[in-house]
């Protein structure tokens, strides 16, 4: 009689904490549902926003420039002409050429800074740091017109290789000089940007694992080029990509400095387009498909980006 008791009231122990369980159970998936829905409540909208403002409107772009007013379709003519386009060509020559000198040298110069204020024992490194970083935050516009004012025929530029003996240089009247006064400007504004990259990248990486190398005889140049550029693949592979996209579509500096001049000589694509658009007569077909052919160039270029870069053992 006793066994029997005992065996009911096992049974409803185990039924009561099965029961409780299944009831924790429910109120923990009832809570995890909450959880998805709340995130999906954010993530939504958000993705609505960037599919209207940023994927509509490429998509648009891209049907465009298979159209032409009052023809309706024409296939690939927009691209056909651009095959054609001197200016185009000028245009596109303009644009690498920004990218091959600026990007590299000032991604360079980004991490060599970055390195050089991550030691410890630099003092006062966040004025140091803040100083760089701010022509990052100056307006497009205030900066075209500092840099206009250093080179213009009686700026500061010309009045120093005018003290040291050399004739003065008309900086926005020669093709060459004005593209070199605009990778000036470019690097300027841009390498204190990329810094803060790096210095982030930097201070994740372990100090202990300098001192190891250290004490193994390693040089402060063998530690950055085997410590340093390793663990910071991720970062340099990121910048490089961002610098791309936007070297690529550049269009300030040579509205602001140069005003595309002289000619044409210093003119991107980003300008080109703008102009045919908004400038002369409209073109909005022939313009989209330029703007395509920039989009398929920054994505090229990115892919194999990631290839080379992102190699993991």
């Amino acid at each position: 009689m006793n066994q029997y008791r005992e065996c009911s009231v096992l049974r409803s122990r185990y039924v009561f904490l099965e029961r409780r369980f299944m009831k924790q159970k429910k109120a923990k998936m009832n809570l995890e549902k909450r959880h998805n829905l709340t995130g999906w409540a954010f993530l939504i909208p958000a993705a609505l926003l960037i599919f209207i403002f940023c994927f509509y409107p490429m998509i648009q772009a891209i049907i465009l420039s298979f159209s032409k007013k009052g023809s309706g379709f024409v296939g690939l003519a927009n691209y056909q002409r651009i095959l054609k386009d001197k200016t185009f060509r000028q245009c596109l020559f303009n644009t690498v050429f920004y990218f091959i000198i600026q990007v590299p040298v000032m991604l360079i110069l980004a991490l060599g800074l970055a390195q050089l204020l991550n030691s410890p024992r630099i003092k006062g490194k966040s004025i140091f740091r803040t100083l760089i970083f701010l022509p990052c935050a100056t307006s497009l516009v205030s900066y075209s017109m500092i840099f206009k004012s250093l080179f213009v025929q009686d700026g500061l530029v010309n009045n120093v290789i005018a003290a040291l003996g050399f004739a003065r240089v008309d900086w926005f009247q020669n093709a060459w000089a004005a593209r070199f006064v605009i990778i000036i400007a470019l690097i300027w504004r841009w390498t204190g940007y990329n810094m803060v990259f790096y210095l982030a990248g930097l201070q994740n990486i372990d100090y202990s694992v300098y001192e190891a190398s250290y004490i193994d005889g390693a040089t402060p140049l063998q530690q950055f080029m085997k410590i340093t550029i390793p663990l910071l693949k991720p970062t340099i592979l990121l910048t490089a990509i961002m610098s791309t996209s936007g070297t690529l579509q550049l269009f300030d500096e040579s509205v602001n400095l140069a005003s595309g001049g002289p000619g044409k000589s210093t003119m991107t694509l980003a300008h080109y387009i703008y102009n045919i658009s908004f400038v002369e007569t409209p073109k909005f077909n022939y313009a989209a498909a330029i703007s395509v052919f920039i989009l398929v160039s920054v994505a090229v270029l990115s892919a194999i980006q990631m290839k080379v870069g992102d190699k993991r053992d």
